[in-house]
């Protein structure tokens, strides 16, 4: 039995109940997590001494698998927020160290790039983000630009949007990135002692230009000079997930090999929205991390990764840009197969959701469903969920719950409810999204030979973007 402790980014279903599903219907793993309400939310950030006492207190464990950000400033988003001197950073960062290096345990970590987002919405930023944002994002991205590639337009542009930000508002900004960019630095000297088996920096919201994107460039050049196991990753949400199915593959004899089939085979050079690599390069990257090789065709892989991809341009749901949707026949593969929908971002491809369900399941084939947020996220997802139920004993009941959870949460509401609710009423509505609902669950017990399931829903952060789906 493979001990398996894994300290998440924060309490969001995606991050804290999904890793917890995958363990459930898996038979050769024990699953540790910390109690839910020490991790952070989208207001209060996580309790992060209170956390390494839980890791502290935890007998005998194989791996530990963690978000960096949680224990340094309280999560992804406190991240972004937190006025924390590096000092106080770094004293509960060696209190970790310490803990590992006692415990002796393999330990797999991942910590984010702070991102800059493309927009003047400061749900997840500093409260000046609802009216610099945009402006700080141009001044990144022109900033880089110019010194990547010596643009006269692009120095001009970052020299006249330096004088309209505030001074204090620039200066705030720069300080809490070269702060995090320092904590990063520190990883990667540990990592030179040999603290982590591997470690992720994630990318997350990228561009082609900025500061962020600089930063990845300056670790890169460490990671490759020092030739330690480290890697930059496009992602974030999904990296603990990938890193949970490295620990396991990791502990198996063999690597599997796993072939991508795109729905759109002449369409694999585009660029997902918020990611800076094609969808080819993303779902090779994402197969990687999680300890598989890339299979160079069907015949000798052991599984294949059926990609939904876009044409043009990826659909995205929340802003309502659209895109071509599947057509056709879907002709499901004949060996073990992951589904990964992304050809729109924040959902699935209503037809292709179609398509899939006219054909029969096959339970010994079918290892599991996603179609959520990025493109990262639902590869990250979709490949250590099929990991685990390809190469361990399993517990079929459960694993077709966890399908419904996937679902009814990537398809019925985020490519339907979702929409219709926000329609319909200006916050969240259990007893609304309870009955829009209704109709999509019943079509997806259909398809998954499941009888009727309690279901119950919550907006664990108050808003429309993440739902929780919990079966009783």
């Amino acid at each position: 039995m493979l001990k398996i402790a894994m300290i998440p980014i924060d309490n969001r279903p995606v991050c804290y109940n999904m890793p917890k599903d995958i363990n459930m219907f898996c038979e050769e793993t024990e699953f540790f997590i910390p109690p839910r309400e020490l991790l952070g939310g989208l207001i209060e950030p996580a309790q992060s001494d209170k956390i390494l006492d839980w890791l502290e207190n935890l007998q005998s464990i194989d791996i530990l698998i963690v978000a960096l950000d949680t224990i340094a400033y309280g999560g992804l988003v406190p991240s972004r927020r937190t006025n924390d001197s590096i000092d106080s950073i770094k004293s509960k960062l060696i209190r970790l160290k310490e803990i590992i290096q006692n415990k002796n345990i393999k330990t797999y970590a991942c910590s984010s790039i702070m991102r800059i987002s493309n927009n003047n919405i400061n749900e997840e930023e500093k409260e000046y983000w609802s009216l610099w944002g945009k402006k700080i994002f141009d001044y990144s991205y022109n900033l880089h630009k110019a010194e990547k590639i010596q643009s006269y337009d692009s120095n001009a542009k970052f020299s006249c949007i330096r004088q309209v930000i505030p001074t204090e508002i620039l200066e705030d900004y720069f300080a809490t990135r070269k702060r995090n960019f320092e904590i990063n630095k520190l990883y990667l000297n540990w990592q030179k002692e040999g603290l982590f088996n591997y470690l992720v920096f994630s990318k997350d919201d990228c561009a082609e230009f900025g500061v962020n994107v600089s930063e990845a460039e300056e670790l890169q050049q460490i990671i490759s000079n020092e030739n330690l196991k480290a890697l930059i990753k496009t992602g974030a949400d999904e990296i603990p997930l990938s890193l949970m199915a490295k620990a396991l593959t990791d502990n198996k004899a063999n690597k599997i090999k796993i072939f991508p089939k795109f729905t759109k085979p002449t369409e694999i050079n585009l660029i997902s929205k918020y990611e800076d690599i094609s969808i080819y390069n993303s779902v090779k990257g994402q197969i990687e991390l999680c300890g598989a090789e890339l299979a160079t065709d069907e015949k000798n892989a052991d599984i294949v990764l059926l990609v939904n991809n876009f044409k043009n341009e990826q659909g995205e749901l929340v802003m309502d840009i659209a895109t071509e949707p599947f057509s056709g026949r879907l002709t499901l593969p004949t060996k073990p197969f992951i589904i990964a929908d992304v050809a729109y971002a924040n959902g699935a491809d209503n037809k292709f959701v179609e398509a899939l369900f006219a054909n029969t399941i096959d339970w010994e084939k079918f290892l599991g469903f996603a179609a959520w947020n990025t493109s990262a996220n639902t590869l990250g997802s979709a490949i250590c969920a099929g990991i685990f139920k390809y190469l361990t004993k399993h517990n079929t009941e459960n694993f077709k719950k966890f399908q419904i959870i996937r679902f009814a949460d990537d398809w019925a509401y985020q490519a339907n409810c979702r929409s219709k609710i926000k329609s319909i009423s200006n916050e969240p509505n259990i007893e609304l999204i309870t009955d829009l609902m209704k109709q999509f669950i019943l079509q997806i017990e259909n398809y998954l030979e499941i009888s009727q399931q309690k279901i119950c829903y919550k907006f664990p952060w108050n808003r429309f973007f993440e739902i929780e789906i919990i079966i009783n």
